[in-house]
């Protein structure tokens, strides 16, 4: 037993009978039913002889009861994000030796060529159906001992890697964000699914920690539209609605909330901290969402540290950085990248090379200033021009997202003389706009690093090469517009040998 219910328990013991700690729907649950609801979960999983679950499905409150039974119990859990194909979902029950399979969707198990048997699942009146199957053939297991839970990377290829965490680990995460945010009470909005660790851990474990309030939307209440599509109308009225304390954003979210407050949407007052993360966001467009009233602070973290490694919070903030470390985590500049010892996971599913790692190289370039860690970008995506500048693309593309009028960016220039965006914008924003403000942008950057030329692209183009967390494979998308990017540098080299 690892003690969650115990946990629960004393925050229970300090706040009022009737506080509500998770709510979804016409759904509520009290501390006190919380507790007898995972207690029921906990004796459904020992009479199932489950050892190792995982659950592919939507946010609810019976996705959280799953996930602390679970822990409760020591069970490994894997989290499968909806985004996965049945190739990889049979690939991460095959490699995890899972035993039985949880999932919303009962028809999973056709798409599936393993053996499955039908098991009743616990029932409790609720609306939310669970299936649940049992593996009738068990496959190896390889995962390091210790692992409570295999959460998966963002899905950038094929075969995206299974980060396997400790039951201690993910709760000094969450325990280590309380102390720092210091929000008691909390009334938290779950936007990002649940299947991705930083909502999982920040979203859910801290908030009950600090005694607060979890609100869990289905994806069709939040808007979100598969994994990199959404209704931007559902998701302000999901905010709206909720009148949430915190949230957690990817970039793109924050872009669209700026934007929305630009155009007259009345942000709640209730809001007090917003955490960003995901990806490089620049300073101006933190500044021009507090300006707005999103109290905005970036964060900085990956799923092999437990999700989180660094945060801005009201007390402690440096707006052009990604925060202080939180106290559990050790980090060093190592030939300008960022490495984390102190707080790592146990190794990659299936990879017993990876087995145990003292520290994390991230792949990140960073530094330190005034104790506060700043992010310049990804080690493998530098481009150096053929003037032998190094340029890191996140730079450039922060401050051409720094004014919400585009969707995305890409910067490429990689032994170019010069740098060339791949631009994706909406319908309403003119190519007078685009121009007008990619010259805005070039007055702020170094000579070597300005945009020589753009190329304008629907957003649907893109959406083939965002992954189920939000991140562009830069890779594919180099690809896929290839032939028209090097045009624009034939035809600029023609004009200069003839003009």
């Amino acid at each position: 037993m690892s003690g969650i219910l115990k946990r629960l328990k004393f925050v229970a013991s300090l706040l009022p009978e009737d506080s509500v700690a998770l709510v979804s729907g016409n759904q509520h649950l009290t501390y006190a039913l919380l507790i007898i609801e995972v207690q029921a979960r906990v004796k459904w999983f020992q009479a199932s002889g489950a050892k190792v679950v995982a659950l592919q499905a939507d946010n609810s409150i019976e996705w959280v009861l799953i996930d602390l039974a679970c822990q409760e119990l020591g069970l490994v859990f894997i989290p499968l994000p909806a985004f996965f194909s049945t190739d990889q979902v049979q690939q991460c029950v095959t490699t995890a030796g899972v035993d039985t399979l949880l999932s919303d969707h009962l028809s999973l198990p056709d798409r599936l060529s393993m053996p499955l048997e039908k098991m009743e699942y616990h029932d409790t009146g609720q609306t939310f159906l669970i299936y649940a199957w049992k593996l009738t053939e068990r496959y190896p297991q390889k995962f390091p001992e210790g692992t409570q839970k295999i959460t998966f990377t963002s899905g950038s290829t094929g075969n995206p890697k299974g980060v396997c965490l400790s039951f201690a680990h993910q709760w000094q995460v969450a325990q280590s964000l309380a102390d720092a945010i210091d929000i008691k009470y909390p009334r938290h909005l779950c936007l990002l699914p649940l299947s991705t660790l930083l909502e999982n851990i920040a979203g859910v474990y801290t908030p009950l920690l600090s005694g607060g309030e979890v609100v869990i939307p289905s994806e069709r209440d939040r808007g979100m539209l598969g994994s990199s599509r959404l209704d931007a109308k559902k998701l302000l009225d999901c905010i709206t609605d909720t009148q949430p304390m915190t949230m957690i954003l990817v970039p793109q979210l924050l872009i669209l909330l700026v934007q929305a407050c630009m155009n007259g949407w009345q942000r709640p007052a209730t809001l007090k901290f917003i955490a960003v993360g995901g990806g490089k966001v620049s300073p101006q467009l933190i500044h021009n969402a507090r300006i707005l009233g999103l109290p905005v602070y970036q964060g900085y973290g990956l799923s092999e540290c437990g999700s989180v490694v660094a945060l801005n919070t009201p007390s402690k903030d440096h707006i052009d950085s990604v925060g202080r470390l939180l106290p559990h985590c050790q980090v060093y500049i190592e030939n300008t990248e960022v490495v984390v010892s102190g707080a790592v996971h146990l190794g990659y599913l299936g990879d017993t090379a990876s087995w145990y790692p003292g520290k994390i190289h991230t792949g990140d370039i960073g530094h330190f200033k005034d104790g506060f860690l700043g992010i310049d970008g990804r080690c493998k995506n530098i481009l150096i021009s053929s003037f032998g500048r190094n340029i890191s693309p996140e730079w450039v593309e922060s401050v051409l997202m720094s004014l919400p009028i585009l969707s995305h960016c890409v910067v490429f220039g990689d032994e170019q003389p010069y740098l060339i965006a791949l631009i994706f914008a909406p319908s309403s924003v003119s190519d007078g706009d685009i121009a007008d403000w990619v010259g805005v942008c070039n007055q702020n950057l170094p000579d070597y690093a300005q945009i020589g030329d753009y190329l304008r692209a629907e957003p649907p183009e893109l959406t083939p090469f965002i992954t189920g967390n939000g991140r562009i494979q830069r890779e594919k998308i180099k690809r896929a517009f290839s032939d028209r990017i090097n045009q624009l540098y034939l035809n600029k080299d023609l004009s200069v040998r003839t003009g």
